[in-house]
């Protein structure tokens, strides 16, 4: 379903979540847009899909052939040169990174592919008009707003300072790209020191929002789980 206007696009998107809660609940029921409920199961994800039209409704990313335009590719460029700074945005909580781990259906390394679904950034098949890139990344559990403001923020990098892309991977990665930040940890502290980062969000959203990401980290960090106690309390 094709939403022209990104802010209703993501108004839409918690609109939906919250309308899935209420009808489960009416049926005594719990629906969860948690990333990785479920080890043995695939998470939820929250893949974006968009295209860039012109004053004249032409789709940018379209130049006739399968490849894309220059213009699309200097988007893909923006995406994974920031990918690993707008991370936190994508996977903001402790659970988040539990979907993010190798042979469970979401992406691993930075990189970009044609049909691939191993990849964070595909360029999905279909008619040249309708040519668009698919963001992989985010999770469910993220907030609409802030996945399509770091999205389009990082597209519109690319597509200013023309940052060429890497090539594009033609199998499953093979680890020979950038890791994203697996460690919730680590993600914080890429999302805090990234100077691209202050381009596409106001100081004081980066501030609160690391600060509450840290915050949320501490009160994590001074809990022991069952598990720890079932493992270690009578073995050690």
């Amino acid at each position: 379903l094709h939403v022209p206007d990104p802010l209703k696009a993501a108004d839409d998107a918690l609109y939906f979540k919250r309308f899935v809660k209420g009808i489960a609940r009416k049926y005594d029921l719990a629906a969860s847009f948690m990333a990785k409920p479920f080890l043995d199961r695939s998470g939820n994800g929250f893949h974006v899909h968009f295209s860039l039209l012109d004053r004249d409704g032409r789709n940018v990313f379209d130049n006739g052939t399968p490849e894309g335009s220059p213009v699309m590719h200097h988007a893909v460029g923006g995406l994974l040169d920031m990918m690993r700074a707008s991370s936190l945005i994508f996977a903001p909580h402790r659970n988040s990174y539990r979907r993010l781990q190798p042979n469970a259906h979401a992406p691993t390394e930075v990189v970009w592919g044609y049909e691939s679904r191993h990849a964070a950034v595909r360029i999905p098949g279909g008619p040249n008009s309708a040519r668009r890139i698919e963001h992989r990344v985010a999770g469910a559990d993220a907030n609409p707003y802030l996945v399509l403001a770091a999205i389009l923020g990082a597209a519109l990098q690319g597509i200013e300072k023309a940052i060429v892309p890497p090539e594009p991977m033609s199998s499953q990665p093979d680890g020979s790209g950038a890791s994203l930040p697996l460690d919730w940890k680590l993600a914080i502290e890429a999302f805090e020191s990234s100077l691209p980062m202050h381009d596409v969000f106001a100081p004081v959203l980066r501030e609160t929002f690391v600060g509450m990401k840290r915050q949320e980290l501490q009160v994590f960090s001074q809990r022991i789980n069952p598990f720890e106690h079932e493992t270690y309390l009578e073995t050690v």
